[in-house]
């Protein structure tokens, strides 16, 4: 359907089963995203809440919450973006098979968004503090926006074919903002609307930022997608919205979508920053307060029978889970076109998406003798850390596909096997060291920095992973607990974590109480941790506290190591602390009030009860 708001999207979901209303009274602090958490896991419909406190507002959460929604949302536009993605990869196609491409031409013209006169978006004016005061975890900061369109253009190019729209966090409320006046807003390294802000520094230039909030859920996923620096967001939601986007001239000012359920418009201080979160986030940490741009509001415009759409992040998987699974299924076939030689990439979502990215590769360079070290996968690895968010990875594993051909890069349990079956770990780990790392992630050495790994692995089997303990297994005093996760991969309680000596000096000890001989290395994987049962019970656990609570160069040892000509490698077992460190940010735990008031709900044998 091409919707044009919210309203008709929901009453679309709701005549064909996919979502039902919520009449009680909800509290958008914190209740409101409990239920949200509890709703995706569950598998719900999406719901709307039509009595949300201190609101004039309804609030839609869930939209995307599975799926087989989000295709039921874009039915009549996904066969069809995805044969445009096809020509794309290969253009001959159209002349190829005519009938199945006729509609190309069409999807097309919807790309490219187009000028209005007005819209639906000019038809109220409220303030910051009349929209629903989102508040998902008890330490973020204030309320927030959790589906936002950022909209920008660039100072020296402006124009919608070279706009941008992102998913950036808005904060409405808290800190040293001025009510009504001032928010925050935050955007992570490497994205695009950085750029803009750096154009219009340069120029001289007020700094516009435009802030959607629903119309057609098409303006929302577009928002996230990992499109090329420097084309619009807007060409891809043309196409999946079904229709061009509309975009009403303002008077000169910065455009507006015109079909937007809301739109907050203003101008970024360029000479001033403030404090900005903490905030709930999707690596299931908070990200901690630091400086951000600071938007100075001049209006908030919003849509007759406007709705709020909302989320909750935190521990994947959530409701942006399902973002990258429809991502991934409309892009994934255009990676080997981008990066020539690999085959399948995927930024694991347990993992907090980019601290582990997974990748199949392939060697070509010598075809005419049996591989046996990865070359031309080490090639195609700076290939993908040289790409867009990509590049932010800091755990990048990648194996030949000759090793399995039928190896699906989703099933990352099996994916890890084949990897540990073949590295040898005094060639085939990588280290850039004191480089950038996300925003979000608190494991490096300061803010946006810290180290990334590169793990490859090609050629015949070395060893077969053990799968039960050796009998005659020993640990250091203060090692106890081992478990298995999986095949290769033992993993083992150690001492608190004091401070970054000391916690190295712990695992400097840990492998040098082994020599290459003994049986602890039939694992060619040990990871060190602070609960060895919970990383062990699946493998969503085990990625979450690896790759979330490591840094590569600091935190990467191994039995028998050595360094020559400068590369680090190890004859033993490859050891990761992945133990608490103090710097780390705080996990995100949920208020027990607001748990006890939902399972509250949950008894009342309301509509929405059985999904909580």
């Amino acid at each position: 359907m091409g919707y044009r708001s919210t309203f008709q999207c929901v009453s679309d979901l709701e005549r064909n089963g996919h979502l039902i209303r919520f009449d009680e009274p909800v509290d958008p602090h914190l209740q409101l995203a409990e239920i949200q958490r509890r709703l995706y896991i569950n598998q719900a419909p999406a719901v709307l809440y039509t009595n949300v406190k201190g609101c004039r507002f309804p609030v839609v959460s869930n939209l995307f919450g599975t799926l087989e929604r989000a295709r039921f949302m874009f039915r009549d536009t996904i066969e069809q973006v995805r044969r445009a993605i096809e020509l794309k990869i290969e253009p001959e196609q159209f002349f190829k098979r005519p009938l199945r491409y006729w509609k190309a031409p069409l999807t097309a013209l919807r790309m490219r968004p187009k000028m209005t006169r007005g819209g639906a978006i000019t038809q109220n004016t409220i303030k910051i503090s009349d929209l629903p005061q989102q508040v998902s975890w008890p330490k973020d900061g204030g309320a927030f926006i959790t589906l936002p369109q950022v909209f920008s253009e660039d100072a020296r190019s402006p124009g919608l074919m070279k706009s941008n729209l992102g998913m950036y966090r808005i904060q409405l409320s808290g800190n040293k903002y001025a009510r009504d006046i001032e928010i925050g807003l935050h955007y992570q390294i490497h994205r695009s609307i950085g750029v803009h802000h750096q154009a219009a520094l340069a120029a001289g230039k007020p700094f516009r930022v435009n802030i959607f909030v629903g119309g057609s859920p098409a303006m929302t996923l577009s928002a996230v997608m990992p499109l090329p620096e420097g084309m619009s967001e807007l060409t891809f939601a043309g196409a999946l919205a079904g229709h061009r986007i509309p975009m009403w001239r303002n008077n000169g000012g910065l455009p507006i979508y015109a079909d937007a359920d809301f739109c907050i418009c203003g101008t970024v201080d360029p000479q001033r920053q403030l404090p900005e979160g903490p905030f709930g986030d999707h690596l299931g940490y908070y990200s901690l307060v630091h400086e951000f741009p600071v938007l100075k509001v001049e209006k908030v415009l919003h849509r007759n029978q406007a709705i709020w759409p909302l989320t909750v992040v935190g521990r994947p998987p959530q409701e942006d889970t399902a973002f990258g699974d429809l991502i991934h299924e409309l892009t994934g076939p255009i990676i080997p076109s981008v990066l020539p030689g690999v085959k399948a990439v995927h930024a694991v979502d347990a993992a907090g998406v980019h601290p582990l990215l997974i990748a199949i590769g392939s060697e070509r360079y010598v075809p005419y003798r049996e591989s046996t070290a990865p070359q031309e996968l080490l090639t195609q690895a700076n290939a993908i850390l040289g790409q867009g968010q990509l590049s932010l990875a800091k755990f990048l594993w990648i194996i030949d596909e000759a090793c399995d051909r039928e190896l699906d890069i989703h099933d990352v349990g099996l994916f890890f096997q084949r990897v540990l079956e073949r590295v040898d770990w005094s060639r085939d780990v990588h280290f850039q060291t004191r480089t950038t790392i996300d925003t979000l992630d608190y494991t490096g050495d300061g803010f946006n920095q810290g180290s990334k790994v590169v793990i490859a692995a090609s050629g015949k089997l070395l060893r077969r992973l053990p799968d039960s303990l050796p009998s005659d297994l020993r640990l250091p005093d203060t090692f106890r607990h081992p478990r298995i996760a999986f095949p290769g991969v033992l993993l083992v309680e150690g001492p608190a974590y004091q401070s970054k000596a000391e916690g190295q000096r712990q695992i400097r000890d840990f492998a040098q109480a082994f020599d290459s001989s003994e049986s602890i290395n039939q694992f060619p994987l040990i990871v060190v941790l602070d609960d060895s049962d919970f990383a062990s019970r699946n493998i969503n656990n085990f990625c979450w506290t690896v790759f979330t609570r490591s840094n590569p160069a600091s935190d990467i040892d191994g039995i028998a190591a050595k360094i020559v000509d400068k590369h680090w490698g190890c004859s033993g077992s490859l050891i990761i602390d992945a133990r608490i460190k103090p710097h780390h940010a705080p996990p995100l735990v949920e208020d027990p009030q607001v748990t006890a008031s939902v399972d509250a709900i949950a008894a009342r044998g309301l509509p929405i009860s059985k999904f909580l």
